[in-house]
C-alpha cells in the first residue's frame, strides 16, 4: 500500500487493536475490550511479527497491543513495528521476560508499558486507560509549544559563586510559585547538584540519554525524568567518575529540542566547560542568567563570557546577577565592577550562609526552605526578569514585575573586551 493511501485510511482509525500469541492471554483481554466498548474481533491470534506483516497493508490503530513472547529479538522487532505504525500511535507490549533492562529498553524505544504474562484484567485495564489517556491529551502544534517555551541557561563564571542553587531555586519558583511546567537540565553529568539540593536520586535517565541519543523522545522525556512535584521534572546524573564524558552534545540538543514540546520552561546548569565545548547548546536558549561574585576573577570572566555570547548566541539575551555579595567585603565594589564590565548588574543576591545551611538540611531548594529571606525575594526577582524577557519575544507583554517594556534595551554591550586603563586591573586576579 502507498504511504498517501495509508495516510488517507488513518483518517478512520481503529481505536484498538491486539496481536497476541495465546487463547489464554486473549481470553483475558477481550471482556476488557468489551468494557472499554472496543471491537472483541481486534484482539487477533500472533504476535509481533504478524502485527508488523498486518499494519504494513492497514492502517494502524490508536492504541495497538503487541506479544513478544514468540520474539527472538523484541528490539529489532520493536523498531520493524515502528516503520509501519502512524505516527502517534500509543503500542503496550507483552511478554513473559521479567527483566528489567529489556524493560528500560522498550520504554526508550517508545513503548508505552510493558505488561508481563500472565495477564490479570486489573493490569490490563490500567494499562489501555493510560494509553487512552495519552492518546486523547490535546497536542499542540510545533509552532504553539516553541512560542510559549521560555529556555534559560545558567552559566557561573567561576567555580562556587552559586550557580547551581540558583538553577533550582530558579526552577522551583517557576513551577511551584509560576505553576509552569517546567524541566531543570543539570548538565554538570559528573558531579551536578541538582538531584541532591531536591533531596532526589538522579536516576540513570541523562546517562542513558548520553549513550543512546536515538532513542530520546516523548516518551523517554516522560520515563527518564525525576519528578521533583507535579510541575518539576529534572534530568541529573552522578556519572562514574572514572569514565570520561564521551559525546558530540547530540543528545543534550535533542533533549532541549523535547523539552521545548514538552514543558513551558527549561532551566538549564551550564558549567563553563560545556558551554566552551559545546556552543551549540546555547542555539535555541532565551536568557542566559551569568552568576557571578564580585571579584578580579569573575569581573575578568564576565567580559569573556560576555563577549562569547554575543558572538555565539547573539539570540539570547543576558542577565547579571551578582550572588553572595557581602557589603563592605567584596574584592571589587559595586560600582568597579560594573565600570570593568561596562554594563549594569541586574540583580544582587545578598550573601546569607544561614539559610543556605538551612536549605541543605532540609533537603529544599534556597527559596522553598527561606521563602521570607532578602536572598529568596532577589532570587524571585530573577525569575521574573526572565518570564518578563520571554514574553517580550513572544509578542512585547511586559514583565510581571512592572519593568520597562526592553528589560535591557538601554545596557551597551558594547566593548565586552578590557579597555586600556580600568578602575580593576586583572595581572594579580586570584582564583
Amino acid at each position: 500500500m502507498s504511504a498517501s493511501l495509508k495516510s488517507a485510511i488513518s483518517g478512520n482509525r481503529d481505536p484498538f487493536a491486539a496481536y497476541l500469541c495465546d487463547e489464554a492471554a486473549l481470553d483475558v483481554l477481550r471482556p476488557v475490550v468489551i468494557e472499554l466498548g472496543w471491537q472483541p474481533e481486534k484482539c487477533n491470534k500472533g504476535g509481533l511479527r504478524n502485527a508488523v506483516q498486518s499494519l504494513s497493508v492497514s492502517a494502524s490503530p490508536n492504541i495497538l497491543m503487541v506479544d513478544l513472547s514468540e520474539s527472538g529479538d523484541p528490539l529489532n522487532d520493536i523498531n520493524a513495528l515502528a516503520e509501519v505504525c502512524e505516527p502517534g500511535t500509543v503500542v503496550i507490549a507483552v511478554g513473559q521476560v521479567n527483566d528489567v533492562r529489556l524493560y528500560r529498553d522498550l520504554l526508550a524505544s517508545g513503548i508505552h508499558d510493558y505488561l508481563l504474562k500472565p495477564l490479570s484484567p486489573a493490569t490490563l485495564r490500567d494499562s489501555l486507560n493510560q494509553a487512552q489517556a495519552i492518546f486523547a491529551a490535546p497536542r499542540l502544534s510545533d509552532e504553539e509549544m516553541a512560542k510559549r517555551h521560555i529556555s534559560t541557561a545558567v552559566i557561573g563564571t567561576r567555580g562556587g559563586v552559586g550557580a547551581s542553587t540558583l538553577v533550582t531555586s530558579l526552577a522551583w519558583t517557576f513551577a511551584s510559585d509560576r505553576k509552569m511546567s517546567t524541566a531543570m537540565l543539570d548538565l554538570d553529568v559528573h558531579f551536578g547538584t541538582g538531584a541532591l539540593a531536591l533531596d532526589l536520586e538522579p536516576g540513570r535517565g541523562l546517562t542513558d540519554a548520553i549513550d543512546n541519543p536515538s532513542r530520546i523522545d516523548g516518551l523517554f522525556i516522560e520515563r527518564a525524568m525525576i519528578r521533583a512535584n507535579d510541575n518539576l521534572a529534572i534530568l541529573s546524573a552522578e556519572a562514574p567518575i572514572n569514565q570520561p564524558l564521551m559525546t558530540d552534545g547530540s543528545a543534550f540538543m535533542q533533549l532541549q529540542d523535547e523539552f521545548r514540546h514538552a514543558f513551558e520552561m527549561t532551566v538549564v546548569d551550564l558549567p563553563r566547560n560545556m558551554m566552551i565545548n559545546f556552543p551549540h547548546l546555547l542555539n535555541e536558549v532565551n536568557v542566559v542568567v551569568l552568576t557571578t561574585e564580585m571579584s578580579l576573577a569573575s569581573a575578568r570572566d564576565t567580559i569573556r563570557i560576555l563577549s562569547w555570547l554575543k558572538t555565539n548566541a547573539p539570540q539570547a539575551k543576558p542577565l547579571i546577577v551578582a550572588n553572595k555579595v557581602q557589603p563592605g567585603v567584596a574584592e571589587i565594589s559595586k560600582a568597579d565592577f560594573e565600570a570593568s564590565i561596562e554594563r549594569k548588574i541586574d540583580v544582587t543576591i545578598p550573601f546569607d550562609q544561614k539559610a543556605a545551611a538551612n536549605a541543605a538540611k532540609l533537603g529544599k531548594t534556597f527559596v522553598d526552605a527561606n521563602g521570607g529571606s532578602k536572598a529568596a525575594a532577589a532570587i524571585k526577582q530573577v525569575a521574573a526578569r526572565i518570564i518578563g524577557i520571554g514574553s517580550e519575544e513572544e509578542g512585547g507583554a511586559e514583565a510581571s514585575t512592572g519593568a520597562k517594556k526592553s528589560l535591557l534595551g538601554g545596557l551597551d554591550l558594547k566593548g565586552l573586551l578590557p579597555r586600556k586603563k580600568e578602575a580593576v586591573t586583572f595581572e594579580a586576579a586570584a582564583e
